[in-house]
């Protein structure tokens, strides 16, 4: 199945500052796509020529395999890390705007806006303005204005920043069924233990340049070390000359690096045979954090 999104060969400059160099990436249709980087890297700048707020130098930008800039405004949702809501608006008629600036005719609009306020609780803020609001209120009529018109692919940028644990958990729960109504998500953030949770894909751009991509598991597969834990009952045997290379050990547990040439069937053996009482053994991945700082050499552009 071809991608909803394709970026192929995707060059930005501005003076002598190389902000994205030749990046191609393919976000699958109705996926949770993760665009990783540390501040400075590029990421805003290659959202903002998705958005089509900047032209690219050179490269093309298919969605659904069209180049179509000014068609592809009308199928995106663009939630920026700056907020960009008028302070002094309320919430209702700056949600109606917004909505019939996206191509909704007024009805349509109305519509979707009581749909979207009944599903937050949050119809009696129709008169408030928006500086009357807490950050985390604010946030929630930001997400509004960026699905109400129903688009194809929708970019969040740091959609998390300043919600409390219920408000994260509320449009966390809002993204996934914006998925399964068939939407295509990309989730741009320097958070890495939100991507571990909500994303299937992932890409890193670092220095406007992209350093990795792929599926989430086969990118922890692809990094992996050979680390394999062992949860025990009771008492260890003497560690004294075994035969592998102990990388960490807690209380009840420890875990083991193996060599190319050694197996995990290996270590499970030793130690049944030594008498221990197993209580689980599993391979222990790499983080997203861990690759993420391993490939980005603990540098960023900050």
């Amino acid at each position: 199945m071809q991608d909803l999104l394709e970026v192929k060969n995707v060059t930005k400059a501005f003076e002598k500052t190389l902000a994205v160099n030749e990046v191609s990436l393919g976000v699958p249709r109705q996926s949770i796509f993760g665009l990783l980087g540390p501040n400075g890297a590029g990421k805003t700048t290659l959202i903002r020529m998705i958005t089509n707020i900047l032209v690219p130098d050179s490269g093309t930008i298919l969605l659904e395999g069209v180049d179509n800039p000014q068609e592809r405004m009308y199928k995106i949702g663009y939630m920026p890390e700056e907020r960009g809501l008028y302070k002094k608006m309320k919430v209702g008629e700056q949600l109606l705007y917004l909505a019939q600036l996206k191509n909704l005719s007024y009805r349509d609009a109305k519509d979707k806006l009581d749909f979207w306020l009944g599903r937050f609780d949050i119809k009696d803020w129709w008169n408030k303005k928006v500086e009357d609001l807490s950050k985390g209120m604010q946030q929630k009529i930001q997400f509004i204005s960026t699905v109400i018109h129903e688009p194809n692919l929708i970019i969040l940028d740091e959609p998390f920043s300043g919600l409390d644990p219920v408000n994260s958990n509320l449009i966390r729960n809002e993204i996934y069924e914006l998925r399964e109504r068939g939407a295509t998500i990309i989730f741009s953030t320097h958070r890495m233990e939100q991507v571990e949770q909500i994303c299937e894909q992932i890409a890193l751009i670092h220095k406007g340049e992209k350093i990795l991509d792929g599926g989430l598991h086969e990118i922890k597969n692809q990094f992996k070390e050979n680390i394999f834990k062992i949860e025990y009952e009771g008492v260890l045997p003497d560690l004294a000359g075994i035969p592998f290379t102990i990388y960490e050990q807690a209380e009840q547990a420890i875990s083991l690096q193996l060599k190319a040439e050694e197996s995990p069937n290996d270590i499970l053996q030793y130690f049944v045979d030594k008498g221990t009482v197993v209580q689980s053994f599993n391979e222990i991945l790499p983080s997203i954090n861990q690759i993420f700082i391993n490939q980005v050499g603990g540098q960023t552009d900050e």
